[in-house]
């Protein structure tokens, strides 16, 4: 059930994007133990010059391979949000040649009231996941 928004500069083939989301939905289903089915995601191309994104001030550099990830999801402990960055990180590499600075990451937390996956109903709230 998290969300995933990718937000890269434009460029990317096809492949490389299918590449990027089945890696981090890769990482998503190791880290937070979702069933492969719950895989939401999203993404916005940007031109080079409406993305800037630096190192706040941790003396690395970033390039034009860079991907902000906002992920939305209910509750994660420290332990798997930590898992999910280091897992990521790996897969994002391995499968698509990212590079480790390249990757920032935002996780925002909301509660069962906050999903409708369809229907005008709150499946969480609902019982029926």
């Amino acid at each position: 059930m998290p969300l995933l928004k990718f937000d890269v500069i434009e460029g990317r083939t096809d492949d490389e994007l299918k590449k990027l989301l089945d890696a981090a939905h890769d990482a998503v289903v190791k880290a937070f133990e979702v069933p492969d089915r719950d895989r939401y995601q999203i993404v916005h191309q940007h031109k080079e010059d409406e993305m800037i994104i630096q190192d706040t001030g941790l003396n690395f550099e970033r390039s034009q391979n860079v991907v902000v990830i906002s992920v939305r999801t209910s509750q994660r402990s420290d332990k798997q949000k930590r898992a999910f960055y280091r897992i990521l990180a790996d897969e994002l590499q391995a499968q698509c040649g990212i590079e480790p600075n390249d990757i920032m990451v935002s996780i925002t937390t909301n509660g069962a009231a906050d999903w409708s996956f369809g229907f005008g109903e709150a499946q969480f709230l609902t019982g029926e996941l």
